[in-house]
């Protein structure tokens, strides 16, 4: 369930602000370097040696305008301050990437016992603290890689995603078919937001005041309501899965801020860049 973003998680929290939007200055390393064309600024990217890592990226722009964004903000400059020296931003990555992994197979576990689901919770836990504070230690300790970090943080939650809706899909509370088109449209949206921050130079963290965060929480509140026994819903005289119903209001959801956000962004491409 995260939300794609960059592992300098802290950049947003120092430097300059609008509205929830800054530069990803606090990104870079020594040459002067930010995240936003290390994904693919190489004419040839199988030619590791054709432009040299110190090469300075384009600036991008962080908008981060979620619900919960300033109280997370605090707590993660909170834990990256007290974290032990001999925690690194790579072990709370793995943490993340793990904790999903679990969380998938908790879900499969609740096919055969509930308690399944209180599992999921604690695994959604600990992949906040991984996910999230990794790039945060990073900043402030001045050991930042926005390579591969970049890099590294959007595979792993590849992978992450893809683990956790196949256990929600084998675990009798959401219908696999749901679950696959749920995957299909997040990862949809991913590839454009990769493509804005390219393209455009601005990387969304969060859509309509949610990120990973708040979706996280909603997450763990619809398991306690399935852990209560609440399972199914009626909508117009049929019966359906608590969580089909959940999941088809995130494609629909997804799939109007995809659309909206290529519309606008295709536009404004085509305005910035107007042939002759």
């Amino acid at each position: 369930m995260s939300s794609p973003r960059l592992r300098d998680e802290s950049a947003f929290l120092e430097g300059s602000r609008d509205g929830g939007r800054q530069r990803i200055d606090g990104t870079r390393n020594e040459s002067g370097a930010s995240v936003a064309s290390g994904m693919v600024s190489r004419a040839n990217p199988m030619n590791m040696e054709s432009k040299p890592a110190s090469q300075p990226f384009q600036d991008a722009e962080r908008a981060q305008l979620s619900l919960l964004a300033p109280v997370e903000q605090k707590a993660l400059l909170w834990l990256a301050g007290h974290m032990p020296a001999a925690v690194t931003s790579d072990q709370l990555t793995a943490i993340g990437f793990v904790s999903l992994a679990g969380a998938g197979l908790s879900y499969w576990y609740a096919s055969r016992n509930p308690a399944g689901l209180l599992m999921v919770i604690a695994f959604l836990a600990a992949n906040w603290f991984g996910d999230s504070l990794d790039g945060t230690l990073a900043r402030v300790r001045q050991k930042q890689r926005p390579r591969y970090g970049f890099y590294v943080d959007h595979v792993v939650d590849m992978f992450g995603t893809l683990f956790l809706m196949a256990g929600l899909g084998a675990s009798g509370y959401m219908s696999p078919v749901v679950a696959a088109c749920l995957i299909i449209v997040y990862f949809m949206l991913s590839i454009e937001v990769y493509l804005t921050t390219y393209t455009i130079g601005r990387f969304h963290l969060s859509f309509f005041k949610f990120s990973p965060t708040e979706l996280r929480i909603l997450l763990c509140v619809g398991n306690l309501v399935l852990y209560a026994g609440h399972t199914k819903v009626q909508i117009l005289g049929r019966m359906y899965h608590l969580f089909d119903v959940g999941g088809a209001v995130g494609i629909a959801g997804m799939t109007f801020m995809l659309l909206t956000a290529v519309v606008r962004h295709t536009v404004h491409l085509y305005r910035l860049e107007r042939l002759p």
